[in-house]
Parts: C-alpha cells; sequence; structure tokens
C-alpha cells in the first residue's frame, strides 16, 4: 500500500491546502472528516489535523476520540488541531483579546526542534484564529512565538505530537513548506515516492486486476480529466474499453469534429452520437437554471444508456471524477447540499446495472495534469480549459434556442480564439462568453438596432475553489469586442466581467 498523511478535517477552508502542499512533497494523503476517522493502517505514517470555523470553547465544536494514534503516530495540530491536543492535555484555551488574523511574524524560533528545522527568525506566517492557548501544561514545550501569540508552536515531550497557531499551507507562511517538509519527511519517514510515474505504474496494474477481462464504458467529453481517465483504462485493457462522446447540441464551435479527431490519433476507440435536437427540444421553454442542468443530464444518461446497449456484455461504467468531487460530497457536516446536480460521484441511475471505476478519484486537477503529461497526451487537450458539464446551455441565461447557441458558438470562438492568437490562453484558468437574457439598443451604421448582449468572462485560478477575474490589457478586449460586434449576428454590446469568486461563481448558472 502506498505510504500516506491522514489529514483530519474539522471544517477549515484551508483544509484541501493542506493536501496539496502535503502532495507538492510527492508524499500522498487523504481528507477524511474528523467524525469518520479511518482505521489506522501501517501504510499511515502520520496525521495532521486541520483548523475549523469553530471554536474549541463552543459546546458544539468538533472532539473526536484521538486515542487510535495519539502517541502511537507523529501527530500535528494546526491551529483548532493545536487547541484541541493542548485542551485534551489540560490547557487553557481563552478568547484572545483581538482577534489574530493575517500577516505575523515570528519572533522566537527553537530551530533545535526537528519541526522548525532550517525556518529562520522573522519568518511570516499566516494567523487566522480566534482563541489563544494560555497555561500549557509541563510537557509542553513552547517552540515559536510571534509578538503577540506566546504558544504559536509547541512540542508535547515524550510524544511526536507539536502544536502550531499559524497555518503553514497557506501561500502567506514563506517557510510553511520547509515545517510541512520537516514533518512528513523527517518526521514521519515518509519517502517522497509518489509521482505521476509511480501513480501511472500503479494505476494501470489495480485496474487490470479489478477490471480483468470485462469490458468498459467511459463517456467522453473531450475535456482534461475524462480524456486522462481515458487514457490510462486503455492502456490497462486496451480493447475492453469503449468511449462515447456525445453532441448535445451545447458544445463549442466545430469542438465535436475536432475532439473526434484527437481522439482517433491517440488509438482510442470512441464512438460520436449527434444528438443535439434532442436535447434542444427537451430544453426548449425552460429558464431555470438548476431545471436546465437536470434536464441536460437526463437525457445525457438516457443517449448515453441506448448507446451503452448497442455494446454487448459491458460490466463497468468509468467516470473522469476527480478528489475534490469526492472531498466535497462528503464534507464535514455530511454530504454537501449545494453540489450542482452534474457532480454525480458515484452516482448512476437504478437502471444501469453497471459497476463503477474512477482512476482518478484521488487526484486534484493540476494532478491529474501531470499525469497527463506523463502518459504523452497531446497538450492541446490537457492545457483544455475547464468546461461545464452542461455546455453552452448554462451559459445562455434563460431559455436555450439554436439560434441563441448560434450566437453563443460564434462569439466564444472569437473570444478564445483570440487569447490563443494573443498567447494569453495558457495564463488563464478559464474563459468562455455568457448570452444574456436582455437587449440593448445600438447603432450599426445609419440604423439603430436593438440586439443581444454578452458578457466576456476569463478568471484566474489554481483549482476552481477561488478564482479572481484576469487583469486582461484592454487592447485584447476592445480587439475581442469589436470582433464580435463586427461578425456575429444578434450582437451589439460587449461587457466584460470583473467579479472574483467568492462572492460570484466563475459560472453565471
Amino acid at each position: 500500500m502506498e505510504e500516506m498523511i491522514l489529514i483530519l478535517d474539522f471544517g477549515s477552508q484551508y483544509t484541501q491546502l493542506i493536501a496539496r502542499r502535503v502532495r507538492e512533497l510527492n508524499v500522498y494523503c487523504e481528507i477524511h472528516p474528523f467524525n469518520h476517522i479511518p482505521a489506522i493502517t501501517s501504510n499511515i505514517k502520520g496525521v495532521i489535523l486541520s483548523g475549523s470555523p469553530y471554536s474549541v470553547r463552543d459546546a458544539e465544536s468538533p472532539f473526536p476520540d484521538l486515542s487510535a494514534f495519539r502517541s502511537k503516530l507523529p501527530l500535528l495540530g494546526v491551529c483548532y488541531g493545536a487547541q484541541l491536543l493542548a485542551l485534551y492535555s489540560g490547557g487553557d484555551i481563552e478568547p484572545s483579546s483581538t482577534r489574530e488574523y493575517g500577516r505575523a511574524n515570528l519572533s522566537f524560533i527553537n530551530n533545535e526542534n526537528v519541526l522548525l528545522k532550517d525556518m529562520t527568525n522573522g519568518s511570516q506566517v499566516w494567523m487566522s484564529h480566534g482563541d489563544t492557548i494560555l497555561n500549557t501544561p509541563s510537557e509542553f514545550e513552547i517552540i515559536a512565538s510571534t509578538h503577540d501569540v506566546k504558544v504559536a508552536g509547541y512540542h508535547i515531550r515524550g510524544e511526536q505530537t507539536w502544536g502550531i497557531q499559524f497555518h503553514p499551507e497557506v501561500y502567506h507562511s514563506t517557510e510553511g513548506k520547509t515545517l510541512l517538509h520537516n514533518f512528513v519527511v523527517n518526521i514521519c519517514g515518509c519517502h517522497q515516492s509518489w509521482t505521476p510515474a509511480s501513480f501511472v505504474e500503479t494505476t494501470i496494474k489495480e485496474l487490470r486486476e479489478k477490471i480483468g477481462g470485462d469490458k468498459v464504458i467511459l463517456g467522453l467529453s473531450g475535456g482534461v480529466d475524462s480524456s486522462v481517465a481515458a487514457v490510462l483504462l486503455h492502456k490497462a485493457i486496451g480493447t475492453q474499453l469503449y468511449c462515447i462522446f456525445v453532441d448535445n447540441g451545447l458544445l463549442r464551435k466545430d469542438e465535436f469534429e475536432k475532439v473526434l479527431d484527437s481522439y482517433k490519433h491517440m488509438g482510442l476507440n470512441v464512438k460520436g452520437v449527434r444528438v443535439g435536437d434532442q436535447f434542444l427540444s427537451e430544453l426548449a421553454g425552460v429558464t431555470e437554471p438548476e431545471k436546465k442542468r437536470k434536464i441536460i443530464g437526463r437525457v445525457f444518461i438516457e443517449v448515453f444508456d441506448a448507446e451503452s446497449h448497442k455494446i454487448e456484455d459491458v460490466v463497468w461504467l468509468a467516470q473522469g471524477t476527480i478528489y475534490p468531487d469526492v472531498i466535497e460530497s462528503v464534507s464535514v457536516k455530511g454530504p454537501s447540499a449545494t453540489i450542482k446536480s452534474h457532480h454525480n460521484v458515484g452516482g448512476l441511475p437504478d437502471f444501469m446495472k453497471l459497476k463503477i471505476v474512477e482512476p482518478l478519484n484521488s487526484l486534484f486537477k493540476d494532478e491529474v495534469r501531470r499525469v497527463g503529461h506523463q502518459l504523452e497526451i497531446d497538450p492541446e487537450i490537457l492545457n483544455r480549459h475547464p468546461f461545464p458539464g452542461p455546455g453552452l446551455g448554462i451559459r445562455i441565461l434563460g431559455d436555450v434556442t439554436a439560434e441563441k447557441v448560434r450566437i453563443l458558438q460564434e462569439a466564444d470562438d472569437i473570444f478564445i480564439g483570440g487569447l490563443k492568437s494573443a498567447g494569453l490562453y495558457d495564463k488563464v484558468w478559464q474563459a468562455g462568453v455568457m448570452l444574456l437574457p436582455v437587449q440593448s439598443v445600438g447603432v450599426m451604421g445609419d440604423e439603430r438596432t436593438y440586439e443581444n448582449v454578452v458578457a466576456l468572462r476569463s478568471v484566474s485560478s489554481t483549482d476552481g475553489m477561488t478564482a479572481d477575474w484576469s487583469h486582461l490589457p484592454y487592447e485584447f478586449l476592445a480587439k475581442v469586442s469589436n470582433d464580435i460586434i463586427n461578425k456575429v449576428k444578434g450582437v451589439n454590446r460587449v461587457v466584460y466581467d470583473i467579479s472574483s469568486k467568492p462572492p460570484a461563481t466563475i459560472e453565471w448558472e
């Protein structure tokens, strides 16, 4: 079994960042809710307790039983985790005189302690807490302080247990990676062997053992996740894999033909199915976003099911589910109520009696791309921006018609093509055009017009969890706006969305 670090999630906004930083050290880790602690097996080398929006003084705050690994495995408590360990050990936790949030500097560091080896005095850290650890037990050794926080870090003598009041996983903690390396590698003894190459080798072997001689179907979308999943499966089971690419009529301009062509060059067994009219018919007159998503999802499943029945003796359905989808579906407070309906993690209609295989469900998006590079997948596919499952159906605000799809496809093609021509495409996380349910007055030649408004959307992000709007050059935006208005019949106004996530989302619906 792959050696791993166990991360217990107490609901912090930064928990996924802890996992990402550990994996950047080429060490596998998993996030589990504090109320669903897995069995402690020999491959678990250490445990990290995350922060939390709760105070340890609250009656409703999480208080798990840590006896399964306390004093048996290296343990690092971060923020809430540090306060929890201190409280368990008899320390006092009191409200801070002022809320300690933001940048701070370590005014004292004990470099003799292995956790803080090679960190420098004055190192900047990120604080985010409303409570302070006071009156620590005698076995607690204070190993770091700031001007305002005496117990910024501690070590419990006689145990491999540490607590830190700051967040090493956050970018603003400038030596956070050093601290995590000290814990994961020097203290836990992890070998940093979890690489894209090792993942590919292990996964292909596991897929062969799991699937055997069975047939597998996979719905391809042209995106990164399903493409990498397909190539992994193809390398594992070859012609036992059958791929289906559905054109729902809501793809980007000429995308169906381009994607099919790229897959054929990859040696995949792919069948393309054009059923755009069926989707548009079902969507006629529907304006509510979630209802549109559900219709698109339902029709896709119906089409996919019909096509899968044309292949005899299929046993498995493969999905391109990735780790953030899994984390969202099993949250600290139970399954998240905010997951959009096209994120069917492990989900399958009852009438499709197939077993599910998800070869990427332990990877973040950037890790999927690295695995794709290891598999030598075309960079044109690997570097594609994320594209919503419901396609342009949720970029057309209001009801969806063939004419609106045409307008949006043309405008989107100009925007995306412009980003590529200007060398900007790979510098942004995601971009697209929204067709708004409003019309505005314009002037073309000597005539007044009353036509559609489109909004350009471009964001920078690491994983889509948060995003900032892209500061694209004014000259570029001016050219794209001019090209869309002059070349796309039905549009006379272009606006640019400068909202960040949160509070806005990347898509408009």
